[in-house]
């Protein structure tokens, strides 16, 4: 699954991991804003890797968390979806707005395959200090360059830069950002 290749979602360690992301997530998500204490530690358990002061507001929906990195000061606003069946990787000092997709899983376009339940993924990558606007759904397999923008509602089906605002669907690149 990890490499790449076609697997079938309902081996019983994949169910077995999903359950247990499934609970932690709705311990997270439940958890009281009051107690940060324990918020941060459900976090630090359901996830792969969690950089210091990252913020993750609730609801975030994960399939097995253990296969998401998230870098130093990281900011990620309300609904959340990481399907991290391949690994994500988010860099240090993103912003991600509300409802924001990340969607490693693909599926065959073949009709056969797909009905007998034939699943892949591919890798996600956004680099540091990107900013993600509101409802961005990132495709399969994308890499996002350090610094780049990508505007509110954009789907991003291909790799971006460094350093570049993108918008649209699918987000094409519409300006370079000038140097810091």
């Amino acid at each position: 699954m990890l490499a790449g290749d076609l697997y079938l979602a309902d081996d019983p360690e994949l169910e077995a991991a999903a359950l247990r992301a499934a609970a932690l997530g709705e311990r997270y998500n439940a958890s009281s804003v009051t107690d940060l204490p324990a918020r941060r530690a459900l976090l630090r358990e359901l996830l792969g890797e969690l950089g210091e002061d990252v913020v993750v507001r609730p609801p975030l929906a994960v399939d097995y968390g253990t296969y998401i990195s998230i870098g130093a000061r990281t900011f990620v606003n309300y609904g959340a979806v990481f399907l991290d069946v391949a690994p994500i990787r988010i860099g240090e000092d993103v912003q991600i707005g509300p409802n924001v997709q990340l969607l490693t899983p693909t599926h065959p376009v073949a009709a056969e395959p797909r009905r007998a339940k034939w699943e892949a993924a591919k890798p996600i990558t956004i680099g540091d200090n990107v900013w993600l606007g509101g409802g961005v759904i990132v495709c399969p397999g994308v890499t996002i360059g350090a610094n780049t923008v990508v505007g509110a509602g954009s789907v991003v089906t291909r790799d971006l830069p460094a350093d570049v605002v993108a918008v649209g669907n699918p987000a094409r690149v519409v300006r370079d950002l000038p140097d810091s």
